[in-house]
């Protein structure tokens, strides 16, 4: 088998905005979702490997990230907004079908992709984040009732707020959360309920010394990215978290039918969340075609970056046996 082409981005126009989409590699298409605070780059490894086993990846900068769009209304950041992007981004590329992978938020983006538009996506891998169906009750709505104020979520609603703790210095932000969110981290929980009056990077910590699979040219490259653009585009996938729940409600309780598979980390905040352990074991009821779920021993949030080589050879392993 030949090398595969070294990446390439192209600005392409995905329905109503603008999208810069990285791209590598020929074949069946598969499509990688990004989550916050992060852009296409996260998934260069595993981009690498599909193109090399012949398929055609592509990884778009979400909306509101990179060189993305980036509305400046909250609305135009709900689910049905990421599904409707990533539907028409396949159609752009000339594929009638295309698995769909994501990360964090991406997974959310996928998950739901996959459950809209079923003859769209043939399968669907989710990092971090489970399939959750959509439910009447938004997740902020759900800690209001348990009388929760100060989840991080929470605190990302009041526009502005954020974004002016976040940007002060972006260097050290990106420092911080990905290296405290990792499972190198001090094991503090970052993404979840803050202390009254705290930001987010309160309970980070700036690390002396970057780890292995933090790449110094990778983080440069994010830091730029988010000094020319800021993180509200991010932050407003926060904001849009009711509105998503409202649109969705045709789908409540509906299981995606396709093949998946989930990708957990072990000391990933997002699987220290009330309830999440139960959702993970629970996901044969909602996910039926499910063919594997996976927890990462030692393992944080940036799955496909501190464990490349055993999320590629998973993805590899699901992919292989849809086509085989």
């Amino acid at each position: 088998m030949s090398a595969p082409r070294e990446v390439q981005l192209e600005t392409l126009q995905v329905g109503a905005i603008r999208m810069r989409v990285a791209l590598q590699g020929d074949g069946p298409l598969v499509v990688f979702c990004h989550g916050f605070p992060e852009s296409w780059i996260s998934w260069r490894a595993q981009m690498a490997a599909v193109a090399d086993a012949g398929y055609r990846a592509a990884a778009p900068d979400m909306r509101g990230y990179g060189g993305t769009d980036a509305p400046a209304d909250p609305a135009q950041y709900t689910m049905l907004h990421h599904a409707g992007d990533m539907v028409e981004l396949v159609r752009v590329l000339g594929a009638g079908t295309a698995v769909i992978v994501g990360h964090d938020w991406g997974a959310p983006a996928a998950w739901n992709s996959a459950l809209l538009r079923p003859d769209v996506f043939r399968a669907v891998v989710g990092l971090s984040v489970p399939y959750v169906p959509p439910a009447k009750t938004d997740l902020l709505t759900a800690l209001e009732r348990q009388g929760v104020t100060t989840f991080y979520m929470q605190y990302f609603q009041h526009e502005g707020v954020a974004e002016e703790e976040l940007q002060a210095d972006v260097a050290a932000t990106l420092r911080r959360l990905t290296f405290s969110m990792s499972g190198d981290g001090p094991g503090r929980m970052v993404a979840g309920i803050l202390a009254p009056g705290a930001g987010l990077l309160d309970t980070t910590v700036d690390p002396d010394v970057l780890p292995a699979w933090l790449l110094q040219d990778d983080l440069d490259y994010v830091v730029g990215e988010f000094r020319r653009t800021g993180f509200r585009g991010g932050l407003n996938w926060y904001r849009a978290i009711r509105g998503s729940a409202e649109l969705l409600a045709p789908w409540y309780g509906c299981p995606i039918r396709q093949p998946s598979l989930f990708i957990g980390g072990a000391r990933d905040d997002v699987l220290r969340f009330p309830g999440m352990q139960q959702r993970v074991a629970g996901l044969p009821q909602v996910l039926p075609g499910l063919r594997g779920a996976h927890v990462l021993e030692g393992a944080g949030h940036w799955l496909q970056r501190e464990r490349a080589g055993e999320v590629n050879r998973l993805l590899l392993s699901f992919l292989s046996e849809l086509d085989g």
